[in-house]
């Protein structure tokens, strides 16, 4: 008799994404081809694993299953700790292995190696949270091309970013940003069309898939960034295909494909860009594991060409087993 595979699907999570991961693992599950069971995993913002609403062991649950979905974001989902766990276990799961997923959640490193390949990236520096004096923030005011974008080195869905033009705004940006992680990322400002593009491993017959570049149009009020907030508050306007020329979209394309070859990454990533208009496109981050909720970006782009959620789930679950 035909027995269904049984999918973990992996939600929730002790990172600031939490409410996001829930609604990426209740789309995952509702969106499972027919040949696979879905089973409901709940982790707690203690870490705690929940399965039929009873907390349990990972070992006892995972024992219980073929596959894992993994739909959390951010710390301990994304960053190589979870991938650690299901290693150990040995337990197919879809998206990056361990050492992938902490590269890609550091910005810092993630520009770094990218950089050496010859991917363009905006100037950047970055402080640690021991070295944050008065004295510190003068001097960057002071030799940093203002104004400048400050963000945490290590998190997703843009947590904790803010735009500094000002000493003062500088000096509440990096604060701001060490909420959230020990070290800040101080990034040149460049204004254009902010862009993302999703890749795809092993998808119609390519060994990797550029999806349609989405163009992020914000509200035009001075200060508003694509951020947290921004991001899930439906104040932006999202465009699939974007309004780039065919030069901008296939460098963007390749980019993405190339950020994800040199980083290592597995089955899916997306990756964000700015295009200006003179200087062309900058590679920002990558996102080891995107929202797939049902206004997430990489959802809008596999419907530009044609594709669905539920086919992707189901391609990225095959490229798991096939480990």
């Amino acid at each position: 008799m035909f027995r269904k595979t049984r999918v973990a699907v992996l939600s929730g999570g002790p990172s600031s994404e939490f409410e996001v991961s829930l609604k990426t693992g209740r789309t995952v599950l509702d969106s499972l081809p027919e040949e696979y069971t879905g089973h409901d995993i709940f982790i707690d913002k203690a870490g705690n694993w929940h399965f039929e609403g009873v907390r349990r062991e990972p070992k006892d649950i995972l024992k219980k299953v073929d596959v894992v979905f993994n739909a959390l974001h951010g710390e301990f989902g994304e960053d190589g700790k979870l991938q650690k766990l299901l290693d150990s276990f040995g337990v197919p799961y879809t998206g990056s292995g361990a050492l992938a997923s902490a590269i890609g959640m550091n910005k810092a490193l993630t520009k770094k190696l990218s950089k050496a390949q010859g991917i363009k990236t905006p100037h950047y520096l970055t402080l640690k949270h021991t070295e944050l004096t008065h004295a510190k923030v003068v001097e960057l005011f002071k030799t940093f091309p203002m104004p400048a974008i400050v963000k945490p080195v290590s998190s997703g869905s843009s947590v904790g970013v803010s735009v500094a033009k000002t000493l003062p705004e500088l000096s509440r940006a990096l604060v701001h940003a060490f909420e959230y992680a020990p070290e800040a990322l101080i990034e040149e400002y460049i204004l254009g069309k902010e862009a993302t593009c999703g890749v795809i491993e092993r998808f119609r017959g390519q060994d990797l898939y550029a999806l349609m570049p989405v163009e992020i149009v914000l509200p035009k009020k001075e200060g508003v960034l694509f951020d947290y907030t921004s991001k899930y508050s439906g104040e932006v306007t999202e465009l699939c295909p974007g309004t780039f020329t065919s030069a901008e979209k296939k460098l963007i394309q390749d980019s993405a494909m190339a950020v994800h070859k040199i980083l290592g990454l597995k089955h899916y990533s997306r990756s964000d860009f700015i295009v200006h208009p003179r200087r062309g496109v900058y590679f920002l981050e990558v996102n080891t594991l995107p929202g797939l909720t049902k206004t997430s970006l990489f959802p809008k782009a596999l419907g530009a060409v044609g594709s669905s959620l539920s086919e992707f789930i189901g391609h990225t679950l095959k490229l798991a087993m096939k480990k």
